[in-house]
């Protein structure tokens, strides 16, 4: 057992993220009570020495007082889980919300809970199928007597002191000891951090995944770039109608460059080199040309909610925006658009399509 505290921790959805929570918490010693709509979710990890429920009344029958109960489903489900747990609950519980709920939710959430006596804590959990290993960047919201009260469940999850074989950031103060309570003044280091009051968590985790998008957007055309710098060989040959833009110099595009290789070198050294880049890397190794993808990008809201933000604080914030465009693009949203343009000039110039 690695934690002083063992605590109980209630785990509502077991998905990837949600059963490898779980999986953290008890390799550090802390007991859970585990529940998902899936069966198989709930044996697997029954298997591992979690305690299942078939139900919420189930979950919560099972836990010791004062509650803690995490719930890690789907930003637009996790409203109506709210309104199911809620009634079971007793004054002094918590509930962590640990997806990406809209920060705004969040505050309204907090205030609904605040009703019957429930802390409402909102907590972005960074790392994805990796976190199981490398541990989980924490982002919190909340009161403080919750975030406090489950500093335990928080030290286990994240990365820790030094994980990854990360150096102490130059200039800035080593963490300070733990004082008398047992409570560190400082946590950044150790990967969670409470950001501020509720909602707080889930707005840091909120521009945390807009820039995610930003830097995956670069990454993806830089390679892109480079993967096509042999447009001007033979076999490129440009089309010469009025229709298209020629290349004016085929001879400065007539380069195979292997972008497997590319990425495995930036890996080394680079300035630009990252766990993106390290994850690029793999996937080209597999794949050199990703033919298991279609090319259409997701976007989950927090890119969206960013662009928001920037726009209502009147921040500049071109790159993240952009990179959200390109997900909508990469979608086909951007057809009908297409067609206008089309249209149009079909309409004032006879042009056709190409």
């Amino acid at each position: 057992m690695a934690t002083d505290t063992p605590m109980q921790l209630a785990m509502v959805g077991l998905g990837r993220m949600g059963a490898n929570l779980v999986r953290r918490l008890m390799r550090d010693g802390h007991r859970c009570v585990v529940y998902d709509v899936s069966e198989d979710a709930i044996a697997a990890l029954e298997s591992e020495g979690a305690t299942g429920a078939r139900s919420l009344q189930e979950l919560v029958d099972q836990l010791d007082g004062p509650r803690a109960v995490w719930i890690m489903v789907p930003a637009g489900i996790v409203g109506s889980t709210l309104d199911d747990l809620v009634p079971l609950l007793n004054a002094g519980d918590t509930v962590i919300d640990g997806g990406n709920s809209y920060y705004r939710d969040d505050i309204h959430r907090a205030e609904a809970l605040s009703e019957h006596g429930v802390h409402y804590v909102d907590c972005g959990t960074s790392g994805g199928v990796w976190g199981l290993e490398r541990g989980y960047c924490l982002m919190i919201g909340g009161d403080d007597e919750a975030v406090e009260r489950l500093a335990p469940i928080w030290e286990s999850i994240a990365p820790g002191p030094m994980a990854d074989s990360v150096d102490p950031t130059p200039g800035r103060a080593a963490a300070p000891a733990p004082d008398a309570t047992g409570s560190a003044a400082e946590t950044a280091q150790d990967g969670w951090l409470h950001c501020g009051p509720s909602g707080a968590g889930h707005f840091v985790k909120m521009v945390h995944n807009g820039i995610e998008y930003g830097m995956m957007a670069a990454i993806a055309e830089g390679l892109s770039i480079i993967k096509h710098a042999n447009v001007g060989m033979a076999e490129h040959a440009a089309v010469t109608d009025a229709e298209t833009t020629p290349l004016r110099d085929p001879w400065a595009y007539q380069y195979d460059i292997d972008v497997g290789e590319v990425a495995e070198v930036w890996r080394r050294g680079s300035v630009i080199s990252s766990w993106l880049v390290d994850l690029t890397a793999a996937a080209l190794a597999r794949s050199p040309e990703l033919s298991e993808y279609t090319g259409t990008v997701s976007d989950s809201g927090e890119g969206r909610w960013t662009v928001l933000a920037a726009v209502e604080e009147g921040v500049p914030a071109e790159v993240i925006t952009a990179s959200l465009y390109q997900r909508f693009e990469s979608r086909d949203l951007g057809t009908f658009t297409g067609k206008v343009l089309s249209a149009m000039r079909a309409e004032f110039g006879g042009h056709v399509e190409r």
